[in-house]
């Protein structure tokens, strides 16, 4: 069966390029101009990806974004922005509420293909790890992307569960950033050592008591980040 992109673009150029692109690498694509249709035909038809444009007549792509994170059916669906927004704070910002990466218009039809294909592939990546971990007061299940924080659940996306299931499966042991880009994202990635450091600082609003004094997800200067449960335990660099 071939694999559905969805792409929610006002533009009638680019959404033609994208369709030419991907259908001629054996993808099938569906395209909307309206932030609303399209969220309502991912909540109505099964999809493997989507691409969004943020500046968008109804509606911004980030309030869209967040809008897919929040629906049950839907809070794992891969998102990509696809957008002439290409300043810092904006592409700091779509990590944040839970894209899976971001790229700039003009964009090489190519390059956007492989950063699907990358996507996907980290999507489908079969876990490695154990499938259940308890650790401190944190119960991850790897079959069910279950989370619970001293008996409440938590809401993670899928992304920010990769990475805290890596990191609470290797405890007290010292992973840079480009080591985590690898572990966790892919060697195929086409993001940056910025991006750990948005989703670990995502990941501490969900789970720390309090984010400006982890616990859990501490910072290691010079190193990178270690996964803990008590202030002031000896670590195994990596």
């Amino acid at each position: 069966m071939r694999q559905r992109i969805v792409i929610i673009e006002d533009e009638k150029d680019i959404v033609e390029l994208v369709r030419y692109n991907f259908r001629k690498e054996g993808f099938e694509v569906e395209s909307f101009h309206r932030a609303n249709d399209g969220l309502e035909y991912l909540r109505r038809h099964p999809a493997d990806l989507a691409l969004l444009d943020i500046l968008l007549p109804d509606e911004d792509g980030f309030n869209l974004c967040r809008r897919l994170r929040a629906d049950e059916r839907l809070k794992s669906l891969p998102v990509i922005f696809l957008t002439a927004k290409g300043e810092e704070i904006d592409r700091v910002l779509g990590l944040e509420i839970g894209a899976d990466d971001y790229v700039v218009k003009p964009f090489s039809p190519r390059e956007l293909v492989a950063r699907v294909k990358a996507v996907l592939r980290r999507q489908s990546r079969p876990e490695e790890e154990k499938e259940v971990v308890e650790i401190g007061e944190i119960h991850l299940d790897v079959r069910t992307q279950e989370v619970t924080v001293r008996g409440r659940p938590v809401e993670l996306s899928t992304l920010e569960f990769k990475l805290l299931h890596f990191l609470a499966s290797h405890p007290r042991r010292i992973f840079s950033r480009d080591r985590l880009l690898d572990e966790v994202w892919g060697r195929d990635r086409f993001v940056t050592p910025r991006t750990v450091d948005v989703h670990i600082r995502r990941l501490r609003e969900k789970v720390e008591a309090e984010p400006s004094k982890p616990v859990f997800l501490q910072t290691v200067r010079g190193s990178g980040y270690r996964f803990s449960w008590e202030p002031s335990e000896p670590v195994e660099a990596v």
